[in-house]
Order: structure tokens, then C-alpha cells, then sequence
């Protein structure tokens, strides 16, 4: 894809308030001159320790050290590239971007025109849901347990009888029937003709994590139409169906922020609007697909798990059917390093009809009642044969030894070979044997695989990055001028004066870690809008947390005009604090050389220039 110009790049975060994009998702608040804050999006908190600097377009959490730029939130919020970001926030202000080869990059442009076309189809469904025919849509809602109130939440639609309602309707908002046809809205019959694809269906919208709506699913509601039950958007440019999560765009915020971080799978978007409405609001599903690799690695990426402290719930149906899911989706869901759960409702509900019978409690009580998955798909390889026959127990133990033989963590596998000697009725010895062969055969299969590429240790698995901080500087007077003064350079340096700026940035500071700072601040071009953050980012590890925890702490100030006069005072005192160490060492040095010797006059007329340049620093302060 064409890379977007520096220009615009730059010129769009000048435009962009990084308080409005925050506070879409964050509550800040004043906490002094220039800061907001509030409860960090990125870690569960109870006192905010999350700070937004507006002027200098920079976030960073005092808690968990997350911090960057705008474009920085949105990629880790929203899960999306760079360029995305950046387009994202130019569709925002209305600016138009450049590109490096002279023009819009045209899957960019292909893209937005899919996604307008999907967000105008599903303002036109959600329109038909309150006419006259959408009364067997609203009656199928209603008996699910569903108002008006939740159908407008979920943005679920009525797409009407008729071959073009939504193509006339879209067409007249400008839509190619190309766009629509690209878009998966619309099919086309052997003659070349288009037609709605959804007619006489409910409509859920299926939006990404962003948001943004890229297809639909549709259910059947009336007896001649002879489609099947559901009916989803096909494949497109911007619709992957093993890639989209069903609800995941509500779901996130509460996913990222739970403890442990929880993620509900349910089978159908009915289950999703029920567990959303009895509180468990981090139910997602897949659409028209069963559970896969690709799923495992979007919710990897809002989860953030890289421990073990997560948890994935699936719920499946109790019959056969559900059971059959519920190994499958065992097989991908090894993937994650959370911890996997299964729950299965009595008498083989769903989320939506247990809701509905039952109550919003029972839907909560269903996940509350998990059962590990391990431990779910071990007891359904038991149950396949008789264990009132040693010939059953051995074959299930020859089943279910490979399963146990695939726990990865050292201390629960032996837990389960006691769980299936137990359910076996057999020596505990007997089945670690057998589980150790399983482990032993496992990895000689893997062993005579070829080995893959080498790839690179992710970060989450590389060595550990120890976090210089505030908290780590050592105590002094010298180390709290260094500190306020490029807490005061990054935030109000552009209102410092040129010359004592330059003058206090050349000077070594004493305290290594703020030194390591003070380096990337001197490099950086100062002439660009943007700059202190530039020079954040610039920073050597391990000392970016600690810059990022200057540029965005409290400076102590009445009001903008007083911090600005308390960093040039603050850069006052490095240049001063620098003459005197030198005249203390020219004076020393008088004492050792000849006073009328040349080394001596230079001396003197040195300590001469020290003075002058002493009072003329102290008369502008």
C-alpha cells in the first residue's frame, strides 16, 4: 500500500485534539495546568493514574507505562495499522490525504467506499424495522425477549420484500452497483442483473472492532423464503468472516478491562444481544463459522494475554451438535495463554432461550458455573465407552492420555491424571505412564516434522525491560533541577527562549537517566510542530517510560503564563549551576599557575567573562 506523506501525517495530528479521541473512551478531568486524567483503558485501576497532556499530543499511564501519541491510542485501542490510524482521523477533520506516489491510494479509497456503503445499508435496515411489513421482524424480536430499546443498541434492521429497496435506496445515496456488488449488498443474476441480496429478513449489522460496519447477517422469517435459516455477507475486501467477532466491538472496552480480562463466546448474535442484556457484556460470536485460528489471534490482540490470568468461555448447546463445536473449537483454543473454559447451560439452552425462561441471573450463573475446558473435552473422550469393562477403561484411557499429555503447564497436569484415575477407577501410576507415552510420541511426531522458520521472540516472550521511572531517580538537589526542567522543556519548550534553551540543553546533566533524555531533547529538530514527543520517542530504553512520565507529569504552576516563567528559571539555573562548577575550577587553577604567565591572564579574563555572563543570566530573571 502507498505510504501516506510526512506532511499530511504530521499535519493531521497538528489538526487532531488528542483529548477528544481520548475522551470518546475515557472520562479525564483537570489534574492542574495543561493535564487531564483519568481511569487508565489499557489496565483495571481505581484511582486515575492516566494522563492526556492536550498541548504537546501525548498520553502516558503512571500505572502500567502505556503511553504514546494519538495515533498510538488508536492503533492499541482499535487494533489497527498505522496507516488506518492516520486515515481514520483525516476522514475525521475532513483532510484530504496524499500519497507518496502523487494521489489516493486506490484500495484506500476502495475500502472507504465499502465501508460507507455498509454504514448507509445499515441505516437503511435499521429505517425499515419501524415500517408496517416489519411486523413479523419485530414480533420474532419480541418473543427473544428483545425491545425497541435493544434492537437500537444493537443496530438490528429489517432488510423488506422485494428485489431492490436497498439498491434503489443506496443508488440514490451515490453508490455504484460495482460499490454494492463489491460490497456483498447486492447479487447478480445470470443476466448480468443485481438485486438485494437481504430481503424479508431480520438484520444484525457486523461491525469490526473499530466500529465500522462491514456486513450483515440475516435471519429468515417467513415460510416461502427458500434461502437458508441465515444468511451472511460473503467474503469481500473489507468482511473476513474468519477474522470478524460478532459483538466485539461492545465487548472490547469491558474485555480489556476486567480482572481476570474474560471473553464470553456464544454461537448465534441472539446469544450475544441476551448475555450483553443480563451483564455479561463480554460476549462475542463468529459469524457463520465455527471458531478458528484466526479468531484466537484478534482476541489475543484486545485481550492482551500474555499471561495466564485470562480466561476464554465457550457456551455451546448440550446436544451432539454442541458437543461436536466444543472439540473443535478445543483444538484452536489451545492457542491462547488464557485459561479455557466451557459452560453448558441445563438442559441444552442457549444464552438467548435460557434468558428468556429464566432470567438475566441464569445467564450470568451459566458463566459463573464454567468447568475448564480440559476438563470438558477429557470427560466427553470418556464417555464414548463403557467403564464397566476393563476393555473400556484402557480404551478410554488410551483416548484421554493425549489430551492430558497436551497441558502445557507442569503443575496442572498432574492434577489431571488424578482427576482421570479417579473417573477411571484405575492406578494413578497406570495413567501417568500412559500420559507420559502419549507426551513422549507427541514430541517425536514434532521432532520429525520439518523444523519451521525461525522467526523472532515475541515481545511479550523477550527478556524483560527493566522500567526506569520517576519513582527510581535518585534523591537530590541537583536531580530535581534536571527533573522539572525537562519536564518543563517538554511541555512548554516552545515558549522558552531560543538561545537559554540551546544554551541549557548543551550542558551534561549529572543524574545518567535524565542525561540519557536530555540527549534525545538536545537532537531533535525543535523546529517542528510536534517535536517533544518526537523526542520521547527518541529516547533510549531504557529510559522511554521515564521520558514519557515527564512530558506528562504534573508541573507545579498557578497557571500556563507562571510554568512558562518557572522553565526559563529552571534553565537559568542548569546554565548557572554550569558556570559556577567551571568558575570554582578556574579558581582552583589561579591558585596553581603564575599570575602574570599566559595561562594565568587567560585565566583571569575567563572568570571576567564567567561574571558577566553570571549577571546578565540572574538581571533576565
Amino acid at each position: 500500500m502507498p505510504r501516506i506523506r510526512q506532511a499530511d501525517v504530521d499535519e493531521v495530528k497538528a489538526r487532531t485534539n488528542i483529548a477528544d479521541i481520548i475522551g470518546e473512551r475515557v472520562a479525564l478531568k483537570s489534574a492542574g495546568v495543561g493535564s487531564l486524567k483519568g481511569l487508565c483503558p489499557f489496565h483495571d485501576e481505581k484511582s486515575p493514574s492516566f494522563h492526556v497532556r492536550p498541548q504537546v499530543g501525548f498520553y502516558h499511564c503512571f500505572g502500567c507505562g502505556e503511553s504514546g501519541d494519538v495515533y498510538t491510542f488508536l492503533r492499541e485501542m482499535d487494533h489497527v495499522s498505522f496507516t488506518e490510524a492516520v486515515e481514520k482521523l483525516a476522514a475525521r477533520i475532513g483532510y484530504t490525504l496524499h500519497y507518496e506516489d502523487g494521489g489516493p491510494a486506490p484500495e484506500t479509497s476502495g475500502r472507504a467506499r465499502l465501508f460507507a456503503a455498509n454504514a448507509a445499508a445499515a441505516e437503511f435496515f435499521r429505517a425499515q424495522l419501524m415500517s408496517p411489513e416489519a411486523d413479523a421482524a419485530r414480533r420474532f424480536l419480541g418473543e427473544r425477549g428483545f425491545d425497541a430499546g435493544a434492537a437500537a443498541h444493537f443496530g438490528v434492521g429489517y432488510a423488506p420484500k422485494g428485489w431492490d429497496h436497498m439498491l434503489d435506496a443506496l443508488t440514490a445515496k451515490g453508490f455504484t452497483r460495482e460499490e454494492l456488488t463489491t460490497a456483498g449488498l447486492v447479487s447478480t443474476n445470470q443476466r448480468g442483473g443485481v438485486y438485494d441480496r437481504f430481503r424479508g429478513r431480520v438484520i444484525w449489522p457486523i461491525r469490526d472492532v473499530t466500529g465500522q460496519t462491514v456486513g450483515f447477517g440475516a435471519r429468515k422469517l417467513y415460510d416461502d423464503d427458500q434461502g437458508p435459516k441465515y444468511l451472511n455477507t460473503p467474503e469481500t475486501p473489507i468482511y473476513k468472516k474468519s477474522q470478524v467477532l460478532y459483538g466485539l466491538d461492545l465487548a472490547k472496552r469491558d474485555i480489556s478491562r476486567g480482572d481476570p480480562r474474560r471473553v464470553v463466546v456464544v454461537e448465534g448474535y441472539t446469544d450475544v444481544m441476551a448475555c450483553h442484556l443480563a451483564g455479561v457484556t463480554t460476549a462475542i460470536a463468529t459469524c457463520g463459522t465455527a471458531f478458528g485460528a484466526e479468531h484466537v489471534t484478534v482476541l489475543r490482540r484486545v485481550m492482551g494475554d500474555s499471561s495466564a490470568s485470562g480466561e476464554v468461555v465457550f457456551t455451546f448447546d448440550g446436544d451432539a451438535a454442541g458437543q461436536k463445536a466444543a472439540i473443535r473449537a478445543f483444538t484452536d483454543a489451545k492457542s491462547f495463554n488464557a485459561q479455557t473454559f466451557v459452560a453448558v447451560a441445563p438442559d441444552g439452552l442457549d444464552p438467548c432461550d435460557l434468558r428468556l425462561q429464566r432470567g438475566d441471573g441464569a445467564v450470568r450463573s451459566l458463566v459463573d458455573h464454567k468447568v475448564p475446558m480440559f476438563e470438558f473435552v477429557i470427560d466427553r473422550a470418556v464417555s464414548r465407552f463403557d467403564l464397566g469393562t476393563v476393555e473400556g477403561r484402557v480404551g478410554a484411557l488410551r483416548a484421554a492420555a493425549p489430551i492430558v499429555a497436551e497441558i502445557r503447564d507442569r503443575l496442572l497436569r498432574p492434577g489431571y491424571e488424578h482427576v482421570l484415575a479417579r473417573r477411571l477407577g484405575m492406578d494413578p501410576t497406570d495413567v501417568h505412564g500412559e500420559v507420559e507415552r502419549a507426551a513422549r510420541q507427541t514430541s517425536g511426531d514434532a521432532q520429525r516434522r520439518p523444523e519451521p522458520a525461525r522467526t523472532e521472540v515475541p515481545e511479550s516472550e523477550a527478556a524483560p525491560v527493566v522500567r526506569v521511572s520517576l519513582a527510581t531517580l535518585p534523591r537530590g538537589t541537583d536531580t530535581a533541577i534536571e527533573r522539572d526542567a525537562l519536564t518543563g522543556i517538554l511541555q512548554y519548550g516552545h515558549r522558552v527562549e531560543p538561545n537559554l534553551l540551546h544554551r541549557a540543553l548543551s550542558l551534561p546533566f549529572r543524574t545518567p537517566a535524565l542525561e540519557a533524555v536530555r540527549v534525545a531533547v538536545e537532537a531533535v529538530d525543535r523546529t517542528k510542530i510536534g517535536w517533544s514527543v518526537a523526542a520521547v520517542e527518541m529516547v533510549r530504553e531504557p529510559y522511554r517510560s521515564l521520558a514519557a512520565e515527564l512530558i506528562t507529569r504534573d508541573f507545579p504552576a498557578l497557571n500556563e503564563e507562571r510554568a512558562v516563567l518557572s522553565v526559563n528559571d529552571l534553565c537559568r539555573r542548569i546554565v548557572l549551576r554550569a558556570i559556577d562548577a567551571e568558575k570554582n575550577e578556574l579558581l582552583g587553577a589561579v591558585q596553581r599557575v603564575a599570575p602574570e604567565s599566559e595561562e594565568g591572564r587567560a585565566v583571569r579574563v575567563r572568570l571576567r567573562d564567567l561574571d558577566i555572563e553570571r549577571r546578565q543570566l540572574l538581571d533576565e530573571s
